[in-house]
């Protein structure tokens, strides 16, 4: 499986970005997907992830009801809708698919390139 993102960009905050995550190669074999992301100095955290129907979506805290993970089953690719940005939420954006255990870890089978969203104040 290879994850490829894209959509990252610089925007001020209270703007909107919307991140796609394509899978290509044994999309079959996905069954979750989601979004980590890394800011300048920090580690790796979970930001939300979802199956393809959407059914069962999970946020971290810090983006609940600012952002919303999607999903096409039928183009395999994943979207992160991020309205009201915020400069926190600046950060290298990761694709990934396929967790082992608990999906908010960062043990996840396969992760794609960062994309990168800057958001100015």
């Amino acid at each position: 499986v290879q994850l490829q993102a894209s959509g990252g960009g610089s925007v001020q905050a209270g703007d909107s970005l919307r991140l796609s995550c394509a899978a290509s190669g044994r999309t079959d074999s996905i069954y979750f997907m989601g979004w980590f992301r890394q800011a300048p100095g920090k580690e790796r955290e979970f930001v939300a992830a979802s199956d393809f129907s959407d059914h069962m979506a999970n946020y971290a805290d810090s983006v609940k009801g600012r952002f919303t993970v999607s999903g096409d089953n039928a183009r395999n690719t994943l979207y992160l809708q991020m309205n009201s940005l915020k400069p926190e939420d600046t950060a290298d954006y990761y694709c990934v698919a396929n967790p082992i255990g608990n999906i908010k870890g960062a043990n996840w089978n396969y992760w794609g390139p960062g994309t990168l969203v800057t958001v100015s104040s």
